[in-house]
């Protein structure tokens, strides 16, 4: 009998969520694995041979999945290194473009204004740049930023001076 998604959900609400997932060949595959475990856990730990290892490492140590089936796990791990290697080839190009500083002609502050000093280190800095934003713009000294913007704004320039 094949069950809509709508029929399953209705079958969850009405017998209830455990009861749902001991009928899911899945779950019901993985709660006999993890009580194997265990019972291999309980007969080392009563033969002392655990030497004060807890249950999730002997668990990650004894029990592990891709351990009991290497021939499904080679598989996976030779279709693995392609996209580590695409992975790691990628991050490298924008990294290379975050090295170099935002130039700008915007005046920023020196330090930190001491009337923030009871705040936070963040919101410190945050108040003295936008205390010194809100003054460019009356003097047109923003050097064409914005507050916030994408790929960096005013605040973003001025928090990077004041940590630096």
């Amino acid at each position: 009998m094949i069950f809509s998604r709508r029929h399953y959900l209705a079958a969850v609400m009405a017998i209830g969520l455990p009861a749902a997932l001991a009928f899911s060949p899945a779950t019901g595959h993985a709660r006999e694995t993890s009580k194997a475990c265990h019972q291999k856990f309980v007969a080392a730990r009563t033969a002392g041979t655990l030497n004060g290892q807890t249950y999730k490492a002997f668990k990650a140590a004894q029990c592990d999945d891709t351990a009991a089936t290497p021939a499904a796990a080679a598989p996976a791990e030779a279709a693995k290194p392609p996209v580590a290697a695409t992975a790691a080839a990628a991050p490298a190009a924008p990294a290379a473009a975050k090295v170099a500083p935002v130039a700008t002609n915007a005046t920023l502050p020196s330090a930190v204004s001491a009337k923030y000093a009871k705040e936070s280190a963040g919101k410190a800095r945050l108040h003295t740049c936008l205390d010194q934003y809100n003054a460019n713009k009356a003097t047109n000294a923003n050097g064409g930023l914005r507050w916030i913007e994408r790929g960096g704004g005013y605040y973003s320039v001025c928090n990077t001076h004041l940590k630096g």
